[in-house]
Parts: structure tokens; sequence; C-alpha cells
């Protein structure tokens, strides 16, 4: 007959205090890219592994007002809330793309109280093109 298992203390059935693993993150990288129809708000640490997103059809806006400047300062400040609560205080901004939200979300993301090491637009532009389709017969 097997012995029965003896517990030790209280520890039956107490579950940890934090399931998600909260890291103090010093400092990360925030990626906004804004297309006409959207804006997308990224928060990584420095190794590029996300903390926290945010998108302007994630806090309620639908159709057209998603490419807003109000839409992408709402998802800016969503996204940066809950980094905020992680400890950052200093982080490096990359924005893409050529929508409407592009300032509105570096204001928010000034007004936030995170310190900018630098601010760099990494739009892709096309050096020289696609190469052309093959020319058709006559």
């Amino acid at each position: 007959m097997a012995k029965p298992i003896t517990r030790v203390g209280s520890r039956k059935n107490v579950r940890s205090s934090s399931r998600k693993n909260t890291r103090r993150i010093p400092k990360g990288v925030i990626h906004v890219q804004a297309s006409f129809n959207n804006t997308i708000v990224t928060v990584t640490d420095v190794r590029g592994r996300v903390i926290s997103w945010s998108s302007a059809g994630t806090c309620g806006f639908r159709g057209t007002r998603r490419g807003t400047p109000f839409a992408a300062q709402t998802a800016a400040g969503n996204a940066i809330r809950a980094v905020v609560d992680q400890g950052m205080q200093r982080a490096e901004v990359m924005i893409k793309g050529p929508g409407l939200g592009r300032d509105a979300a570096l204001r928010a993301i000034r007004r936030s109280g995170i310190l900018l090491n630098f601010v760099r637009d990494v739009t892709p532009m096309p050096h020289n093109g696609c190469r052309p389709p093959k020319k058709r017969r006559v």
C-alpha cells in the first residue's frame, strides 16, 4: 500500500501573487505603424520582445475613424500606460508609415513622461522600385 504524501506548511491551493511575469523594464523601444486606415503602437524591450501593444481598432474606433490623429493618440496612450506601471523611464521611438497618426502618437508619447533617447523614421523607401514586368509580344 502506498504511503500518503504529507504536505509541509500551508501551501495547499494558494496561487502565487502574480501569474503574469512582470519584469522591471527601465528602457524600451516604441514602434508606431501609422497607415492611412489604422495606427498600431507596440512597446518592446531592447531585445525586441513585445511588452504591450495597442491599435486604434482595439481602442474602439471603427471604419475611417481609425485613421484619425485622435485614434492614434488614444492607442499610444493605452500602449504606454501599461509599461509606465512596469517602470519604463527611457525609450527609443521608431515611426513607420505615411498615416495621419504619426505626429499625434508622438505627441502622446512625449506627454506620458517617458524620456525619449531618439525618434527615428523607419518608413521603407524603394530606391529604384521593383523590376518592371516583361514586355508583351506584339
